[in-house]
């Protein structure tokens, strides 16, 4: 009994100390973005448009997730020529996923990433949950 009530307060803790973010539900624009190209002209585009994006509906009203995989990851590492426009992005809340199979392909690893860049181990599949959690899918 004593175990229960120790697992309990342990649990109830947890809870209590989860950040204030963690609990806020999604806004109802959700938009993931598909980035499967290199080149700086298209990665600039598509940082614009996602600017463009929050201007209009509000930082707080939109999620919005970039997935990028094949020649697309190369946005993500730290010596690309947005990384400094990819960290503002983070700053502003913008979800950048680096699909996981492309990094072992490309022998990419984690500490080649820009800080705060998240890993989804199939970044396709990470698409397809998304759209079926009612996220609009874009690929620019």
């Amino acid at each position: 009994m004593l175990r229960v009530l120790v697992s309990f307060l342990g649990l109830a803790v947890a809870i209590l100390t989860l950040p204030a973010h963690a609990a806020q539900p999604l806004p109802k624009n959700r938009i993931v973005i598909q980035v499967n190209e290199d080149g700086v002209k298209k990665w600039g585009t598509v940082l614009a448009n996602i600017r463009n994006i929050q201007a209009e509906l509000g930082v707080k009203n939109v999620a919005i997730a970039l997935v990028a995989i094949g020649p697309g990851l190369e946005m993500l590492t730290a010596e690309s020529l947005v990384a400094n426009e990819v960290r503002d992005a983070l700053a502003s809340g913008v979800e950048f996923l680096a699909c996981g199979n492309t990094m072992k392909a490309m022998k990419i690893d984690k500490s080649e990433l820009i800080d705060g860049v998240a890993i989804a181990p199939a970044g396709y599949v990470e698409i397809m949950k998304r759209q079926q959690q009612g996220w609009v899918y874009l690929r620019p």
